[in-house]
């Protein structure tokens, strides 16, 4: 039997993909975001991927990525984010401030420091994820310019 000679040189590493593509560009990181939505129970997935769409309309030019072991979305930095546990679903706004400028709007949920958690059958309106887009979007923007 003929021992592996550990100085031969190893094999290169795979290419790596770009962690964040344009959704528009059919890419890995959109189908890993699916992947990750398909792992929860058929409400919760509905009212992810309701969220998922409105963010996508309010942010076309937001790169879609897993980031933090969640579905998230750039633009200038982390965006939003989305995700469920078991107990109910969650909105990322990843801004403490956000959430406080908002607090009014959002006094039907329980929101904690970045984060809005709601159950699948009473999401955010897409009203209020847009007008919470669009403040996360100036304040990347304003950290941007």
């Amino acid at each position: 039997m003929k021992r592996p000679n550990r100085f031969a040189p190893a094999a290169p590493p795979p290419p790596l993909e770009p962690e964040t593509v344009s959704p528009r560009a059919g890419s890995r990181s959109v189908a890993a975001v699916e992947a990750y939505l398909a792992r929860f129970e058929p409400r919760q997935r509905a009212a992810l991927e309701d969220l998922r769409r409105v963010i996508r309309a309010s942010a076309p030019q937001a790169e879609e990525c897993l980031s933090y072991g969640i579905a998230a979305f750039r633009q200038n930095g982390m965006l939003v984010g989305l995700g469920a546990t078991p107990k109910h679903c969650a909105f990322y706004l990843m801004s403490d401030s956000t959430v406080a400028r908002y607090s009014r709007e959002l006094s039907g949920f329980s929101c904690s420091k970045g984060t809005i958690r709601f159950q699948p059958e009473a999401p955010p309106s897409a009203t209020l994820v847009r007008l919470l887009v669009k403040a996360r979007l100036d304040e990347n923007n304003a950290r941007k310019a």
